[in-house]
């Protein structure tokens, strides 16, 4: 990671003061919330992904930093919301805005960031950009609530766990690769192929996601803590299908109640390994990994494409 930031540091440095830019406010309440967030900002691999995707089909230019800042901003706001709707009180090892100022600002400051992000596309006319990253929204949206509707029934079907996340996570990743790759060569067919590597490395980036659930890394969230919010996710949607009856049974008990007891969680997590759910889905993962690569070797060798290259192992080699 370091690395690759190393590669694109005078594009990092444009891109955080445009996006530094963008979350000014003469709200000095908004003000001070805004520089808490450039505070405890994360990874910015979805930033990473637009600028890299932009070098690989052309220059880097002002739509590309709008571009970026705009993917972030939108990411930003979609976790101030989460954090609201799961009640969470840490994100990334730092308190959340809805511990330290309440729900009320937090969603108001979810709903600041989307708008500054809009505005700041809208006044630069960046018009397929913003309808590359306003679809995402839409399908962020959805896949929040498929998962929501299907948590409650327990009937989460591979094919329905992989709409979800393709909405909810790879959604994003996808259109940062399209808008940056637009933004540079304004090719329709590039940026569907961008598009097309983004989904497949978001999907794996979920997998990866769901993964640590299952082990006992320190990672900024509980170790089971998908199982105890009943989130239905491929290691355990497998499970189900291989497991005897009585199994299966018994790990729906434990959903239903939405447990919270340790062992309950350990003992979901032992079957998971035992009939073969956490390496299905490490397998899984490295489809969608191998199809992106196929992607993007479709594009000349360069170092970009070496760089990207490297972003993508990032998110499946990742510890946390």
């Amino acid at each position: 990671m370091d690395e690759i930031k190393k590669y694109l540091k005078s594009e990092f440095i444009e891109f955080e003061r445009t996006f530094n830019k963008a979350v000014e406010s003469n709200v000095s309440l908004l003000d001070k919330i805004m520089k808490y967030i450039v505070r405890t900002k994360g990874k910015q691999l979805r930033p990473m992904f637009v600028l890299l995707s932009a070098k690989l089909c052309g220059n880097i230019n002002e739509k590309t930093y709008r571009a970026a800042s705009l993917i972030e901003l939108l990411h930003t706001a979609t976790l101030v919301h989460d954090d609201v709707v799961d009640d969470s009180s840490k994100r990334r090892g730092f308190f959340s805005i809805n511990a330290l100022w309440k729900n009320k600002i937090a969603v108001l400051v979810g709903d600041y960031l989307l708008s500054k992000g809009l505005l700041l596309s809208l006044n630069h006319k960046d018009f397929r950009v913003l309808e590359i990253i306003a679809n995402a929204v839409k399908e962020m949206s959805e896949g929040e609530l498929l998962q929501a509707e299907k948590a409650r029934r327990l009937d989460i079907t591979e094919a329905i766990y992989f709409n979800i996340i393709t909405c909810k996570t790879a959604s994003l990743i996808s259109s940062a690769c399209a808008a940056g790759a637009y933004s540079t060569c304004e090719d329709e067919n590039k940026t569907l192929l961008l598009k097309n590597f983004g989904e497949n490395v978001g999907i794996a980036f979920q997998i990866k996601d769901d993964l640590f659930d299952y082990g006992k890394a320190d990672i900024g969230k509980p170790t089971g803590n998908d199982i105890k919010e009943k989130k239905m996710t491929l290691p355990l949607i497998y499970t189900l299908q291989q497991c005897d009856k009585k199994t299966k049974n018994k790990i729906i008990s434990i959903f239903k109640n939405a447990t919270k007891n340790k062992h309950e969680v350990q003992y979901i997590i032992d079957t998971a390994i035992q009939f073969g759910g956490i390496k299905y889905a490490e397998e899984k993962m490295k489809e969608f990994i191998d199809r992106a690569f196929d992607i993007l070797f479709q594009f000349p060798p360069s170092e970009t494409r070496d760089y990207l290259y490297k972003l993508v192992n990032y998110t499946t080699e990742r510890k946390y």
